[in-house]
């Protein structure tokens, strides 16, 4: 009995305490000082100020300090091991109950420019901010931690109800929060998130951990798909994920043994129609599982540090076949390899292709140097910027890959010497039907002109952005709608049908200026 007074006297003194330390009361003291003035004079008001501070104390000290070991005890963060038993016993509980939960797995979004921009002091303070506009999002209950650099995991506490539509819900609600600018010393920064989850009923069966795993996944996979990308945990995205780690160990061998070999797509001029060059694409044909997407086998070969490998497995079998084009007679005046980040920082790279280019007896403007605008972009006056500007020197054209969806600026393209862009298809998709696309490829034709530099339209998949191309000025297209990639054995047989129907219907002209 004496315990339940002492409860109520507590929850009394809170409630006073409450009323006493509201700002509201506390703009009152000046009218109650003077009312006590007016009613009892010096005595009772010097009374008052004595007593005052002690009533606080007395009442809303205790108050206060179980309000400062609230606030300590529902930090927004846990650690992580008190994370851990937090998803334990959720998980627990939502196997022997009918309630529901999620875990959600939230990462930003490409945080080597954050970090190379703003540095690591302002990238800290990002961080923070994130945890903080998820603690805030979330409910009270909800547990969250910090599981990466730029990562945090959140467990929602069991609920009635909790399917799909909500989570998703609640994960678009995160991205928005995370996407309001962040003001950094009167800078403002702008960050997105990648947010993958996992509700617990895909995983009822197993563990903890495997929840966690689970919520893992979908994150990786709404990379893959990002940025600002959210993925819900399938049954489905374990297989890819399992058959992409199977890759990473089949990717050496499948470069050596020659199932990753260039299929060729043709780029053709908008002014003759002939055969202006072939690029060299990626592919692989596994033995058992056949043709296998480079969007899946690409990542593969990235992690496994095998992309200056892929370059030199190309490059080789670039020249192979243009040799074999030249022996056969098809008119095919270049060749495009791409070269990425890894194989551009080789030091010995100059010496390196023109070994290959002497070994083929080929010259050196016949290779197409295809580098992505991202890579110019970003490239110091290091390695890579001596390797662009030397294999130029050697004679070799550079493509500008890609064009449009980077930052190049126009004094990056004279730097390195770029002979030709190429507009990504984002760009070129459905151009004949939108007045804006028109406008925005027709503004890069007129800086490539002025800048002396050929331009190539890539994704070029029908009729009408042929012919829109052709008439604004492009000098070269590619695309589905001028030829699939294809393998080797059908690209003679190609270019000799292409020539024949050159002969047969009216090429497509385009409107330029003498």
């Amino acid at each position: 009995m004496a315990g339940v007074f002492a409860d109520k006297a507590a929850r009394v003194r809170n409630k006073i305490a409450g009323v006493l330390t509201r700002p509201l009361a506390l703009a009152c003291l000046p009218a109650v000082s003077l009312g006590i003035y007016w009613l009892g004079g010096d005595t009772a008001l010097i009374a008052v100020a004595v007593l005052m501070p002690l009533v606080y104390v007395l009442i809303g000290g205790n108050d206060a300090s179980n309000r400062g070991a609230n606030t300590s005890s529902r930090s927004p963060l846990q650690d992580r091991k008190a994370f851990e038993a937090t998803v334990a016993s959720v998980f627990k509980q939502t196997r022997e109950t009918s309630l529901f939960s999620a875990i959600f797995k939230v990462e930003i979004d490409e945080t080597d420019g954050i970090v190379d921009r703003y540095g690591q002091a302002a990238t800290d303070l990002i961080v923070t901010r994130t945890g903080e506009r998820m603690a805030a999002v979330l409910r009270d209950g909800d547990a969250i931690a910090r599981t990466g650099d730029f990562k945090f995991t959140a467990c929602l506490k069991p609920v009635k109800q909790l399917d799909l539509e909500l989570c998703i819900q609640l994960a678009g609600r995160l991205q928005t929060a995370l996407e309001e600018p962040i003001s950094i010393d009167g800078t403002t920064v702008y960050i997105t998130t990648s947010v993958g989850f996992c509700q617990h009923t895909r995983v009822i069966n197993k563990s903890p951990r495997a929840w966690i795993e689970a919520a893992r996944t979908a994150l990786r996979e709404a990379q893959a798909h990002g940025p600002n990308a959210i993925r819900a945990y399938s049954d489905e995205m374990k297989h890819r994920t399992e058959t992409r780690a199977e890759l990473r160990h089949e990717v050496a061998n499948a470069l050596e043994s020659g199932d990753i070999k260039p299929w060729f797509q043709p780029q053709i001029s908008t002014d003759t129609g002939l055969v202006t060059g072939f690029e060299a694409l990626a592919r692989w044909e596994h033995p058992q599982r056949g043709m296998i997407s480079p969007a899946d086998f690409l990542p593969a070969i990235e992690q496994a540090d095998m992309l200056e490998r892929l370059a030199e497995v190309m490059m080789y079998h670039a020249f192979t076949a243009m040799k074999a084009w030249d022996e056969a007679g098809a008119s095919v005046p270049q060749i495009g390899v791409n070269f990425a980040g890894p194989e551009l920082r080789n030091p010995r790279l100059i010496d390196k292709v023109k070994w290959e280019l002497d070994r083929f007896d080929l010259t050196p403007e016949r290779l197409a140097v295809e580098v992505l605008e991202t890579v110019v972009s970003n490239a110091p006056d290091d390695i890579i910027a001596r390797n662009i500007n030397g294999l130029g020197e050697l004679g070799c054209r550079i493509d500008l890959d890609d064009f449009g969806t980077g930052h190049a600026s126009i004094a990056s393209i004279r730097r390195f010497s770029v002979s030709r862009i190429k507009i990504d298809r984002s760009f070129v998709m459905k151009a004949d039907r939108d007045p804006e696309q028109q406008r925005m490829i027709s503004a890069i034709l007129t800086m490539a002109e002025r800048l002396g530099v050929e331009t190539l339209a890539e994704g070029v998949e029908t009729v009408g952005e042929h012919a829109l191309l052709a008439q604004l000025g492009c000098n070269h297209v590619q695309g589905f709608g001028i030829g699939k990639p294809m393998p080797f054995d059908e690209t003679v047989a190609w270019v000799a049908s292409h020539n024949t129907k050159l002969q047969d219907v009216p090429r497509i002209l385009g409107n330029r200026a003498n």
